[in-house]
């Protein structure tokens, strides 16, 4: 199977002038670049998910999240001020859990367990999460639906855990 790139190159090669040369090394970078992305994207990947978790779930610890409020209004059946705190130790455990690699398979259950949580504004505070009902995000909105990549963050960083294993063997 040919790169995509390298044909996209070759084309332009060709209708431009430009040296073959010129060609290989920019194929070469683009190689190198690609290479550097593969080895560094997974780590960085989790520990940024990490260290958000850790710092969300600070603030509600500390009861200086931004979100406090939403948590509140959201989970009214268990009082916030209980509620809101150990919200947050749960976020600071998934975020060391995904920090510490031994313990990522623990991390990404406690994520997937409280991820449905997030989402409930959505249904529950449609008047906070939306301008317009059901595209129009407010910032609230925006902050809850960002949960998706954080989702997919977590999807890809927990489909390295058996190679993570076999790796340390």
């Amino acid at each position: 199977m040919s790169d995509p790139f390298a044909a996209l190159v070759r084309r332009l090669e060709s209708a431009l002038g430009v040296p073959a040369e010129t060609v290989r090394r920019v194929e070469a970078v683009d190689r190198s670049i690609a290479n550097w992305m593969g080895r560094w994207g997974l780590p960085t990947l989790r520990i940024a998910l990490g260290i958000v978790f850790v710092w969300f779930g600070g603030l509600k610890m500390f009861g200086v999240s931004p979100a406090a409020e939403l948590v509140a209004a959201t989970v009214y059946v268990v009082p916030p001020e209980l509620f809101v705190p150990v919200l947050g130790v749960w976020e600071v455990l998934i975020g060391i859990c995904l920090l510490y690699r031994p313990l990522i398979r623990l991390g990404i259950l406690l994520l997937f367990l409280q991820m449905p949580g997030t989402f409930l504004p959505l249904v529950l505070l449609p008047e906070v999460a939306f301008t317009t009902i059901p595209y129009g995000l407010t910032v609230e909105g925006q902050y809850i639906v960002k949960n998706l990549v954080i989702i997919g963050a977590a999807l890809v960083v927990g489909s390295t855990v058996r190679e993570e294993r076999t790796q340390s063997e």
